[in-house]
């Protein structure tokens, strides 16, 4: 399963964000397995203001433990962290994927 992780930081957290920065980039060194893609938000002014994530795991549970580690998460730099599953549709992982998709969606209407 592919989960999407937003956490928005708190505000005024700057300080916090970067003083847990090089443990969060240690923490994801060698799960990068588990990642789609992984990176900041950045506001109008080239502010962080969050993180953004990509996550594969087998479940919800298998992801709720590994952001129980991350310091990010466990420490409290943010405000609120949205969490939905999903699913990759574009790019295609595989060739004629879409292709797939499309007739699916043809075929279910």
């Amino acid at each position: 399963m592919e989960f999407l992780v937003i956490g928005m930081d708190k505000p005024g957290s700057a300080a916090l964000r970067q003083h847990l920065r090089v443990r969060h980039l240690e923490f994801v060194r060698d799960k990068q397995d588990s990642f789609t893609f992984g990176g900041p938000l950045i506001n109008d002014d080239g502010a962080t203001i969050g993180s953004v994530l990509i996550l594969r795991f087998a479940d919800r549970a298998m992801l709720d433990r590994h952001l129980a580690q991350d310091p990010y998460f466990r420490d409290g730099l943010f405000e609120t962290v949205l969490i939905r599953q999903t699913r990759q549709i574009v790019p295609e992982i595989e060739p004629g994927g879409l292709a797939q998709e499309i007739e699916r969606q043809r075929a279910s209407y």
